[in-house]
């Protein structure tokens, strides 16, 4: 790796910067400029050629000729004449001339090819001088860091500060707003440099602070960074504030400041302020004995100075110390500016007072005075270097503050020490030089390489040399290192270095902060490219025949060769055998191999022979000069190289073995046969459509980089086989076994091949497994062949060396064989799981009896050991492929779905007693099974509805072929609950759909489906013990929060709640909360009957099939269910109280608050826990609570009566309604009136005759007739009916619209009472007031029968009855 030019951005209008800064001069001003000059001057030409040598001459002849052919906007060298300054962010840059400047600020764009670049733009022009005939003299940019504390290191704002040739500086903002500007010194500005704050690498190193310094002829200013920063924070907030309210900026504070006069050096033109330094002990004693003499006094400790380096004539360089903590005054024009404002204040107010105020010249006079400037602190020269004829031109600060270089007009770059003062380096040709520098920190690769590997990074000084007469930038090292680059630019660049980062940083705020600075960059403006130099750490390091330099660049070489996808085979393997050859450090030998080894796109041949070559390198070289890690790494890759195109080429052999018939395989096809009908239902359930990609298909072929990661070879020449992830180990496998299971390769050379390669058996049968089980599919589509060529290949892997111990007693559980069966219980794959357990069995008990038999013993217990284990999982993995099978049935369009739940041994051991429950649970919630069709699936019945095969006639094929789904379905939930008989009885499984429905219906309340589903599983339960317990357990978990936020809502509100009201308190719709009342008081009479059970019928003994038993986890919603305690019977039925008069407020929306129909002690009782004991209500009720609980019932009959009359006007299509009932319209809310008016000590014979004559207002005779039968005080009912007839009969004779002949002249014959008493009537009660004369007729003789004959009205309802008689007939007629 070498140095190198990078562009990072490029400069746009560059030509209408230079337009804007040169537009005054034209070019017939030059011209006329230029003859004047050839006319008032000698001509020279004769004697001055004898100076210029034959070098300058061509050199000129060529600049003029190349002047002549490039466009005059560019090619004249007009950067050099500016000032320029760019901002250590590379986000702004600042160009200026005379009195003009131009800003340009970052921005990003993309290019054509769609990458996205940096640019600086100008956002920014205009004038910037105030006073007549000033000129810029010298510009800083300077970064401000920001306050937050979600700053990464990026600048808030940055602050352009210029000085000018009048001695004032001004701070201007990136759009060219004045912040601040102040008057220092009455001579020009020379040069502006900035020293911002730096973490010290070392605890011995002086920390630095922040500081501007101002250079003048022979005064040296300077501002602390701590306040500057402050001070234009605050300006800049100011002008904000004043443009945004309109108002003039108030004119801020001057500056504090420190001035030092510098003297005894005849001409200054360039500094630099080095910083704090202390001096040690030695130094201290010196110079006090050189200034003081021999009875000079030295102080205890040293004092701190700050150091200033100059650079000019009379000395060449000198060197200025101030010592800190003297009476250098901070100079402040605080003072002077009060006292200024004040007396210009007086003196406006006395001329607009005697009128002095109308020559406006004295004014401006008067404003154009200069303050005044406070003299410097004079400052002698402690030393200098002393060079008469040589003139110092600029000083350039190192980032260590330790070095600094020096440019003269003799064309030589000087480099100092700072520390001594001396010259320690020189460089001579580098006329009108530029410098700057660049510190390199040390990478983290090479530390690697490095002794000193635990140490702090360190850190390489380079100077960088621009040389525009040359048109080249030379990079050297520090502090006598070579020239490290070169590289050849254009002659009018400029070499922009600011030498400070952000501004406003401490030790503190940089702490995990990335300042995102340009050290160096080089500007180009024929191109407007800004550029940055990269050097690598190591060219620091030593000369340019460094051997680790050269292998890295040879070590880069091959990664771009790598890189590279054009290159052909061939040239590849040349050229990596070659770079590995040459490179000579053995760790970056190593390290390129292993790049080597790890592409993907060299070919196992060219890895072969190029290692090959390397190792054979390595052999013939001394004993002493090889690595022996290298060589150990070139011998373990060659051998795996082999071992991988050994394996590559027996998969591509022609000639495969035939299985041999083998007596341990003797009934494994019947045993096929046995479970092919799960084997087959199973493969069509699990071979769904899915979407994968190429590379993750598993007969993509394993490349050799691949098979090197993965296998790694031990010094004693053990292959060890690293599992990182599963597809990399399934890939392996894939590799190494698929061609035996498939019968494409020899399966006893491919396992002599892996055992001479010295892979442990195993990590071999771990990968035979894998592939095994990862290739169920395929293994399902030939199930007899794949499972011999499995027995064949666990036949030779156990025949292996250290695959079944020799030792191994019999009596106990062989460790081979166990990893088979470990494999086995924890794959998900349960038909190929099974495939392999059968083998495994088969292959187990031939093995043993052939121990057993090489014995001569007979050792029954061992065999019985080992094989009953081998049982009791072959029944297990049958058990989980049945079950397997039903998972995999697919839920139906439109249902809640979810991801099917894999089982295996393992998950169903650990899932719990309640495990299987639990998983065909899930199932039934996903199929959307209804708890009658399940209950009829349990108990073997298969019913028919005739009804509905007559619908489906028209789509007959398309019903059979959804019936025979069906029937599968069923089929196999049968076979499930008949292999897990105790697991799945019927009992468990309705008490764990039970409790997943309630689940389901708590994350999705709005599903009120689901909780009805719920309460119907708990009603199948027969168990009053389960029952019991499984309500309790949902009652608190998830019912009693939501319901008594629906009764105190309901309380509040004093009505059936609105939806938004329903959705804020209780998170469910008006809809939904009134199912869920529903459901409540399902769910808490299911809990009063099973309470009242338990005493008759004995609690169930939950068991768990005998193969199963080994089971551990959490106990199943049975057991818990059996654990709960008994509830408080008064109690429950308390709330079951409450929950009705909730349902039925919401389904008839009445009027009524709740809780308001009970007592203290009632209220009092509510949601508490149902298991205790609570004090109830007793005796007689409040009589005002009696009459609240009959108005709320007569309501809710009224309500009823009113809804069944719609539904009767009404007859819509049948629809399956999921409701708890049939909502209003169910035909039990009469009795359920009557059982609550019991209960709420309201005498249900008002009920009665309140329904009776409800039912008879709303026209339903019939109905009203068949109540009429349950009433007990008939006459009060007849009083009651004998009004509601004569509205009837008002209705028809007098209020009917379509009033009959005959109508008329009945009512002309009726008797005087009866018809004064008719027009009393009021008909707009009724509901229905048209009701057929035979039903009303019928009315009134139900009505003579109530009311005895010694009743006031009884003449009253002879009369009707006769005018209803003579009615009809003469309708009739």
């Amino acid at each position: 790796m070498s140095c190198s030019l990078f562009e990072f951005c490029r400069l746009q209008e560059l030509k209408t910067v230079r337009d804007f800064l040169f537009q005054n001069q034209s070019k017939e001003s030059v011209e006329e400029k230029n003859q004047t000059e050839n006319e008032l001057s000698w001509d020279t030409s004769d004697w001055e050629s004898g100076w210029d040598n034959d070098e300058n001459k061509e050199e000129d002849s060529a600049s003029s000729t190349k002047a002549e052919e490039e466009p005059s906007g560019q090619s004249q060298p007009w950067l050099q004449d500016c000032v320029v300054s760019l901002s250590p962010c590379a986000d702004l840059l600042v160009v200026a001339r005379e009195q003009k400047a131009a800003f340009l600020s970052a921005k990003w764009r993309t290019d054509d090819s769609g990458r996205e670049e940096m640019t600086l733009a100008v956002t920014w022009s205009g004038h910037l001088s105030t006073e007549e005939g000033e000129r810029v003299s010298s510009v800083i940019a300077i970064p401000l860091a920001s306050q937050k504390r979600s700053s990464t290191g990026r600048p808030d704002w940055t602050c352009i500060v210029v000085g000018f040739t009048s001695g004032y500086v001004r701070f201007y903002t990136e759009s060219g707003v004045l912040l601040l500007a102040q008057l220092l010194h009455v001579d020009p500005v020379l040069r502006l440099k900035c020293r911002t704050y730096k973490i010290p690498r070392h605890p011995g190193v002086t920390e630095q602070h922040e500081e501007l310094s101002i250079l003048y002829p022979a005064a040296l200013v300077t501002i602390d960074g701590f306040s500057l920063f402050q001070s234009l924070r605050a300006c800049r907030n100011q002008v904000a504030r004043a443009a945004a309210a309109g108002s003039d900026v108030v004119p801020p504070p001057p500056l504090a400041y420190k001035k030092w006069g510098l003297q005894e050096m005849d001409t200054i033109v360039d500094h630099s302020s080095v910083g704090v330094m202390t001096l040690c002990v030695f130094d201290q004693m010196k110079n006090a004995s050189i200034l003081g003499g021999f009875h000079a006094s030295v102080k205890g400790s040293p004092p701190a100075m700050s150091q200033f380096v100059t650079v000019g004539t009379g000395p060449y360089a000198g060197f200025y110390y101030a010592v800190e903590g003297n009476s250098q005054p901070l100079l402040s024009h605080v003072a002077l500016a009060v006292a200024s404002k004040l007396t210009s204040a007086l003196f406006n107010a006395a001329s607009g007072w005697l009128g002095w105020n109308k020559n406006k010249n004295e004014e401006e006079a008067a404003q154009k005075q200069k303050p005044k400037v406070e003299p410097a602190t004079p400052l002698a020269i402690r030393f200098g270097l002393p060079d008469s004829r040589r003139h110092g031109e600029s000083i350039c600060l190192s980032p260590c503050n330790t070095l600094a270089g020096v440019t003269d007009d003799f064309g030589r770059v000087t480099l100092l020490d700072l520390a001594r003062g001396v010259t320690i380096r020189m460089w001579k040709g580098y006329r009108d030089a530029q410098l700057g520098w660049l510190q390199v920190q040390e990478e983290r690769g090479d530390r690697e390489f490095s002794p000193s590997a635990s140490l702090p990074r360190r850190h390489a000084l380079f100077l960088i040399i621009y040389a525009p007469r040359r048109g080249i930038l030379e990079v050297w090292a520090m502090q006598r290192g070579p020239r490290v680059g070169a590289f050849t630019v254009g002659k009018h660049c400029r070499l922009l270095y600011a030498g400070y980062h952000l501004m406003g940083v401490n030790s503190v705020t940089s702490q995990g902060w990335q300042l995102h600075t340009q050290q160096v960059c080089l500007l180009d403006p024929t191109t407007g490219a800004l550029r940055t130099i990269n050097i690598p750490f190591h060219l620091a390091l030593s000369d340019k025949k460094n051997e680790r330099a050269r292998d890295m660049h040879l070590l880069k070489r091959l990664s771009a060769v790598l890189k590279s996808r054009d290159m052909d085979p061939v040239s590849l393997e040349r050229e990596a055998r070659s770079v590995l050859l040459e490179i000579k450090h053995p760790a970056i030998k190593k390290q390129a191999l292993e790049s080597l080894l790890s592409n993907r796109n060299a070919a196992a041949s060219c890895l072969t022979n190029v290692t090959s070559a390397l190792h054979d390198a390595l052999k013939q070289q001394d004993a002493d000069e090889v690595e022996a890690s290298l060589l150990q790494l070139c011998s373990s890759q060659l051998k795996l190289l082999q071992l991988y195109s050994d394996i590559q080429q027996l998969q591509s052999a022609a000639d495969t073995e035939a299985c041999s018939g083998n007596d341990s395989l003797e009934g494994i096809e019947e045993e096929l046969s046995r479970v092919g009908p799960t084997l087959q239902r199973y493969a069509q359930l699990s071979c769904k459509p899915s979407v994968s990609f190429a590379q993750d298909s598993p007969d993509t072929p394993l490349s050799a980089q691949a098979f090197l990661t993965q296998l790694e070879c031990a010094e004693d020449g053990e292959v060890k086989v690293n599992r990182r992830s599963d597809a990399e180990w399934n890939q392996l496998g894939n590799f190494m076994f698929w061609g035996c299971l498939c019968g494409k390769s020899p399966t006893h050379k491919v396992c002599d091949t892996l055992q001479l390669a010295g892979i442990s058996p195993q990590q071999l049968l771990s990968l035979l497994m894998s592939v095994w089980l990862q290739r169920e599919k395929e293994v399902l589509q030939k199930p007899v062949e794949t499972v011999k060529n499995l027995h064949t290949l666990l036949i030779a892997l156990s025949n292996m060396d250290g695959a079944v111990e020799e030792s191994w007693d019999t009596q106990s559980v062989s460790p081979w064989w166990q990893q088979v069966r470990f494999t086995c219980i924890q794959s998900h794959n349960a038909a190929a799981a099974l495939l392999a357990a059968l083998v495994a069995h088969r292959a187990a008990k031939a093995s043993i009896t052939s121990r057993a038999d090489s014995k001569l013993q007979s050792e029954w217990e061992a065999v019985s050991l080992e094989l009953e284990q081998w049982v009791v999982c072959v029944r297990q993995l049958e058990d989980v492929l049945v079950l397997q099978a039903l998972l995999l049935v697919p839920s139906p369009q439109g249902t809640a779905g979810g991801a099917v739940v894999q089982c295996s041994i393992k998950t169903l051991q650990e899932g719990g007693t309640g495990g299987i429950a639990d998983s065909v649970s899930k199932w039934v919630f996903r199929q959307n099974m209804a708890p009658e069709q399940l209950k009829k699936i349990l108990l073997r019945k298969e019913t028919q509805d005739t009804g509905d095969q007559k619908e489906q006639r028209e789509d007959r094929e398309e019903a059979e072929k959804c019936q025979e789904e069906a029937d599968r379905t069923a089929g196999l939930l049968l076979a499930v609950c008949q292999r897990f008989p105790d697991s799945l009885s019927p009992d468990l499984l309705f008490a764990h759909c039970c409790w997943e429905y309630v689940v389901q219906w708590n994350k999705d309340p709005e599903e009120g489906r689901y909780l009805f589903f719920a309460v119907e599983h708990l009603k199948l339960i027969t168990s009053p013990h389960i029952q019991l317990g499984i309500s309790t357990m949902m009652w608190s978990t998830f019912i009693v929060k939501r319901f008594s936020a629906a009764a105190f809502l309901m309380e509040k509100v004093g009505k059936a709640p609105k939806d938004r009201l329903c959705r804020r308190d209780v998170g469910i719709g008006d809809k939904a909360m009134t199912s869920f009342l529903g459901c409540c008081v399902q769910l808490l009479q299911i809990l009063m009957e099973a309470d009242s059970a338990m005493e008759e019928i004995p609690a169930p003994e939950l068991s768990v099939e005998e193969v199963w038993s080994g089971a551990e986890g959490p106990a199943s919603i049975a057991e818990l269910a059996l654990e709960q305690r008994g509830v408080h019977y008064p109690l429950v039925q308390h709330h079951w109280l409450l929950a009705t008069l909730l349902h039925a407020a919401m389904s008839f929306s009445v009027k009524v608050k709740p809780l308001s129909l009970f007592d203290s002690k009632g209220k009092n009782a509510f949601f508490r826990d149902l298991t205790t004991i609570q004090l109830m209500p007793s005796g007689d009720m409040d009589p005002g609570l009696v009459s609240l609980r009959q108005e709320f019932l007569l309501r809710v009959l009224t309500g009823w009566v009113q809804a069944t009359d719609d539904a009767s006007c009404s007859s819509p299509a049948p629809v399956f309604t999921s409701l708890p009932s049939d909502g209003p319209k169910a035909d039990w809310w009469p009795s359920l009136c009557m059982d609550l008016g019991s209960l709420l000590q309201v005498n249900p014979d008002i009920l009665r005759r309140h329904l009776v004559c409800e039912l008879y207002n709303q026209g339903l005779d019939l109905r009203a007739e068949e109540a009429i039968l349950q009433v007990e005080d008939k006459e009060v009912l007849g009083s009651h009916l004998l009004v509601l007839t004569g509205q009837r009969l008002s209705y028809s004779l007098l209020h009917n619209q379509n009033q009959t002949q005959a109508a008329m002249e009945l009512l002309a014959r009726l008797p005087p009472t009866l018809c004064t008493w008719l027009k009393a009537m009021d008909p707009s009660e009724l509901r229905c007031p048209l009701v057929s004369l035979s039903n009303t007729s019928r009315l009134v003789i139900h009505l003579i029968e109530m009311l005895p004959e010694n009743h006031a009205q009884y003449s009253l309802a002879l009369h009707l009855l006769e005018a209803v008689d003579v009615l009809s007939l003469s309708t009739e007629d």
